[in-house]
């Protein structure tokens, strides 16, 4: 409890590496347990002949969760500390991850999978609020771009390599292959209590509540839904949409190449963060391009499509990275907690809705293109928003 508020004497350079390598490691389980479903779906369905709704909401029950438990994950920071939040997620996560290898029935995996995306949401506030008190103001926008990368590696590597590396190594037992993912994370949870680091007096009545009336608040989590849904929604109407061009037999290739962009993108940051970080052109140009790629998608077909798929995912990529990146940078080290929990309740939420009311529409019309423009047309909305940005660092945030 002790550890909740009190502002920390930054680590010297020297011991930069081992926090880095813990940041980065926390990152990875940001995506690894929800990316390791969609793999292993069809061996979890046969076994406990899961409908097709079921099998699709082992990925989307835990994005849901993203959203609901982001206001947990503030309190708890705002109780505990975020190294304290993070540790305590990162069990949580594991209990989830790792319950759904022991899951008997189909209640108790889908209880599971809410608690795992329960765990993942609580830690996803608790990074950014961790930054100010482990790193040096210069080096907040590096350490959100390592444990970013991170995540965004853990989505690559949850997608391609669970079943031509890991699963064969655990004899082709979908039961085994989630445990040998998730209790390794338990190590990285003990980890974060390495790093030193002298307190001064804690606060007091500390807020968690997102202040609503900070337009930061809404104005980065409804951009964040722009990346979100752009990226969430194109990876699951992907497989109609080339199907729908006959291009079907495409699908292995656009799904590689979409998701490795993204990787792409986070290495990019690791060398451009210090300079882009903070900055509105960054975030308007990012923005647009995604734009720009996902009517390329439904415009063009063959490659041309996935090329632009492509497109979309790296610009939507850096994007996710500029906003996730910018509460440690513009409040201070008390708010960034508050601030990232609002921020990803909103943006989540919204990647999540989306696509999902874009996929009604999709139904409605025999048309996956319909998905696909209804979050085009969401993107167009919330895109001038990116010119209204106040990237200013802020003082002495009042408390809502």
């Amino acid at each position: 409890m002790a550890d909740a508020f009190r502002t920390p004497v930054p680590p010297p350079a020297a011991k930069l590496l081992p926090v880095a390598v813990l940041l980065w490691l926390s990152g990875i389980y940001l995506r690894i347990p929800i990316l390791v479903a969609p793999p292993l779906a069809p061996f979890i369905s046969d076994e406990l002949g899961l409908s097709q709704a079921l099998t699709g909401a082992l990925t989307t029950l835990p994005i849901l969760m993203l959203a609901v438990g982001s206001m947990p994950g503030s309190l708890a920071i705002a109780r505990l500390g975020p190294r304290n939040t993070l540790a305590l997620a990162m069990v949580i996560m594991v209990i989830g991850s790792a319950g759904r290898g022991l899951s008997p029935d189909t209640v108790t995996l889908m209880l599971a999978s809410a608690v795992m995306g329960l765990g993942i949401a609580m830690m996803q506030p608790s990074l950014p609020a961790l930054l100010p008190r482990w790193l040096e103001p210069h080096h907040l926008a590096i350490g959100s771009a390592i444990y970013m990368n991170g995540m965004l590696m853990g989505e690559f590597i949850g997608a391609g390599i669970t079943l031509p590396v890991l699963m064969p190594l655990m004899d082709e037992s979908w039961r085994a292959t989630l445990l040998a993912w998730s209790l390794p994370a338990l190590l990285v949870a003990a980890a974060l209590f390495l790093p030193n680091r002298e307190m001064s007096r804690p606060v007091k009545n500390p807020a968690w509540l997102p202040d609503w009336k900070n337009p930061l608040t809404l104005k980065i989590g409804l951009l964040l839904g722009l990346s979100g849904s752009l990226f969430f929604g194109l990876n699951a109407y992907m497989g109609n949409l080339l199907e729908q061009q006959g291009n079907f037999e495409m699908l292995a290739d656009a799904l590689f190449w979409y998701n490795f962009a993204q990787v792409i993108a986070s290495l990019v940051m690791l060398k451009m963060a210090r300079y882009w970080v903070g900055r509105k052109l960054p975030v308007i140009v990012t923005a647009i391009c995604s734009v720009v790629g996902t009517v390329g998608t439904i415009s063009f077909t063959g490659w041309g499509s996935i090329a632009s798929a492509t497109f979309m995912s790296f610009t939507a990529g850096i994007l996710l990275i500029l906003l996730v990146a910018l509460p440690p940078v513009l409040v201070e080290a008390r708010e960034t907690g508050r601030l990232s929990a609002g921020n990803f309740l909103v943006g989540y939420t919204l990647a999540f809705s989306v696509p999902m009311v874009g996929g009604l529409l999709a139904d409605w019309g025999d048309d996956a293109r319909y998905a696909v423009g209804f979050i085009i047309a969401y993107c167009i909305l919330v895109l001038p928003l990116t010119f209204t940005l106040d990237l200013k660092r802020q003082k002495g945030q009042p408390k809502s």
